[in-house]
């Protein structure tokens, strides 16, 4: 679907009716197998694509152990990295959030467990909600070989477990460069709690994950802003 709908339902123009059901469910799956190798090193980063990127940036805001999350756009060039030419959905480009993260509070596979538990669902392909196009869909951007076999080997995991009622329809391509999105998309869930689009599709994840991962969940969230 167009982003004009998500405009339209996020300034109130659009009715609760026209989304009911929109939010995706929480799914609560086991922690990674295979996870990344003891850090020393206090930042990290992590891309990650699932749907408008308002609520997944939302959702990583209020993760313990991450110390920023960007919307922005990767998967294709910088020059078609805008809001406008990658709603037409043929920029390659995916709505993406570029998650940085202390290793030694939080791993790379534990994020990938709320991902793929909380902030979205990896189910659907190529649409979240009733947001619809290749620039919503389920991506995992491998920053190295490292958090690509991680993955890789987590998405089979989950798959042969039979977590999900569908298999995932998430990929893993490599991060080829992440490009930050226009002011007024940061802290969009933070900014705007009352719009409608964010009441019905974002504000449940954030309620999940402090339900499903209270000891991961921090109340204040860390903004872009700040």
């Amino acid at each position: 679907m167009h982003s004009l709908f998500r405009s339209l339902l996020a300034i109130g123009i659009l009715s609760t009716a026209a989304c009911a059901g929109a939010s995706e469910p929480a799914v609560v799956v086991p922690a990674p197998k295979l996870d990344e190798s003891t850090k020393v090193v206090h930042s990290e980063t992590a891309v990650f694509a699932g749907g408008c990127f308002w609520g997944v940036q939302g959702v990583f805001e209020h993760v313990k152990g991450v110390t920023r999350a960007v919307s922005g756009y990767a998967g294709g060039l910088e020059r078609t990295a805008h809001y406008e030419e990658v709603g037409n959905g043929d920029t390659g480009h995916a709505e993406s959030v570029q998650v940085t993260f202390d290793p030694t509070q939080i791993t790379y596979g534990q994020l990938l467990q709320i991902y793929f538990s909380v902030a979205h669902d990896p189910t659907e392909l190529n649409r979240q909600g009733p947001d619809t196009g290749t620039q919503y869909r389920s991506t995992v951007f491998a920053g190295d070989t490292e958090q690509q076999q991680i993955a890789q080997a987590y998405i089979k995991q989950l798959d042969a477990a039979h977590v999900f009622s569908r298999p995932l329809a998430t990929t893993v391509e490599n991060l080829n460069g992440f490009y930050p999105a226009e002011g007024y998309h940061q802290d969009y869930l933070f900014q705007n709690p009352h719009s409608l689009y964010i009441v019905i599709n974002d504000q449940p994840k954030i309620a999940n994950l402090a339900k499903f991962f209270p000891n991961r969940y921090r109340d204040d969230p860390v903004l872009v802003s700040q």
